[in-house]
């Protein structure tokens, strides 16, 4: 088992910040989590590049259609090289104006991170459609567990 990244608790903030940017729907929220040249891949194959130009791309993609809402699980994060690190996460959207998740947008997030100066950055984030083809009791279980979150605590 690869341990954990002494970083932790700062790579899963990033990650929560990038959740609540496009929850916002802002594309500067979402950027401003990003390295100048980071890229970000979008669930639907789209690819982003450079922080300014994320932030722009956002800004017309949230305004010119309703972009449903993430709730994401961090699954582990653990360093790859003095200064990078990789965060896995499961995470399923919320339709706009819905209020339960469709798991045909689940998604796996991959966030590469890497330290600039003291300061932790995206340097790579991928969405990846969580389909489980042949094992449609995962993708059951993670909608579940994803409603848990929502539930009154």
């Amino acid at each position: 088992m690869t341990s954990a990244h002494p970083n932790d608790a700062q790579i899963r903030a990033l990650y929560a910040q990038f959740l609540d940017g496009w929850n916002r729907r802002s594309g500067a929220a979402v950027a401003a989590g990003f390295a100048d040249d980071g890229d970000i891949v979008g669930f639907d194959g789209s690819h982003h590049r450079g922080r300014l130009s994320i932030a722009a791309d956002l800004r017309q993609v949230f305004g010119s259609h309703p972009t449903p809402t993430y709730v994401g699980v961090v699954r582990s994060v653990r360093p790859m090289a003095p200064g990078v690190a990789v965060l896995l996460a499961h995470a399923g959207m919320i339709p706009a104006n819905g209020n339960d998740f469709d798991p045909d947008l689940h998604t796996v997030h991959t966030l590469v991170a890497v330290e600039e100066g003291g300061r932790w950055r995206i340097s790579l984030l991928q969405a990846t459609p969580a389909a489980w083809h042949q094992h449609p009791e995962a993708r059951e279980a993670l909608t579940r567990e994803l409603r848990g979150l929502l539930a009154p605590q």
